[in-house]
């Protein structure tokens, strides 16, 4: 049985947010990863595209 899984295996976890900036999960995430449904995995996974543009978007301009 195949495990779906946004892994690239490039693996950067940011120490303030506990996101891995490679696929984009959380770090609990990553850890129950092998224990979750098949559909938990895709929801999580349908997540993951969002998540990374709110991470990597450039901070908003203050109005001066």
């Amino acid at each position: 049985m195949t495990v779906s899984t946004p892994c690239i295996k490039i693996c950067r976890i940011d120490a303030e947010s506990r996101l891995c900036t490679g696929c984009w999960r959380f770090l609990d995430e990553i850890a129950a990863w092998g224990g979750m449904t098949e559909a938990e995995r895709l929801a999580v996974m349908a997540s993951l595209p969002e998540r990374k543009a709110r991470f990597t978007s450039p901070p908003s301009a203050s109005p001066a």
